[in-house]
């Protein structure tokens, strides 16, 4: 099903928003909500904002960036980031085998039909995911498309996450980066916030629309209007 998707929408448990902006959200026609955030997200947090979205019917995503943030309740699917331009590693894969090893010692199995791979190559210096993991940013068209490649062709992730993390992005970055991959399906995130942008990335990717959204509900709306 995630295959289909072309508008996703990111929200951030760490952040207030209203039950009027959260219902308009969630019956806007976006395709999935993502359910994540670096900074100040708890499990009580992520539990607390799925409990609000009960009920709509809508795709349910959680993104977490702490294995202990984790929750299998009332999603349908969990993608787990893997940062793979981190200069350090556990963010691509050490932390992954403590979270699988941690709930396989809890619960016996996992559920992995719920459970797909993204590979996150992270490209704003500035942000909180770019620092909190040590992404190394500053690649030039063709290293983040060498980026990609390796994440379709050898590691066989089902996702490639270009992150721009609040920043608008290069469109020729993401357009190389789509012709690219063959395989995998390409997400890209970052400074939408508006119809002409989210037109454009929408030309070559799936797109992921957050930050926008806390500040002008109006605005988000207009990116729904992407084709």
């Amino acid at each position: 099903m995630w295959r289909k998707w072309r508008h996703i929408t990111k929200l951030d448990p760490a952040r207030e928003i209203t039950d009027e902006d959260l219902r308009t959200v969630a019956t806007s026609g976006t395709d999935a909500l993502l359910i994540g955030g670096t900074l100040g997200v708890t499990r009580e947090r992520v539990v607390d904002l799925l409990k609000r979205l009960r009920p709509y019917d809508i795709v349910k995503v959680q993104e977490p960036s702490n294995p202990a943030n984790v929750v299998f309740e009332d999603i349908d699917y969990l993608f787990v980031p893997s940062i793979i331009n981190s200069v350090d590693p556990r963010w691509m894969i050490g932390l992954h085998a403590e979270w699988i090893r941690g709930l396989m010692s809890k619960y016996g199995s996992l559920p992995w039909n719920k459970i797909q791979g993204e590979a996150y190559i992270v490209l704003n210096a500035k942000s909180a995911v770019g620092i909190t993991t040590k992404a190394k940013t500053d690649l030039s068209i063709d290293e983040a498309v060498a980026y990609a490649v390796c994440a379709d062709r050898y590691m066989h992730f089902p996702i490639v996450y270009l992150e721009y993390s609040g920043t608008y992005g290069n469109p020729e970055l993401v357009e190389a980066v789509g012709r690219s991959i063959s395989n995998a399906h390409l997400f890209y995130g970052g400074g939408i916030d508006s119809k002409e942008k989210a037109r454009q990335m929408a030309r070559h990717a799936t797109i992921i629309v957050g930050n926008i959204l806390y500040s002008d509900i109006e605005k988000y709306e207009q990116t729904l209007d992407y084709e």
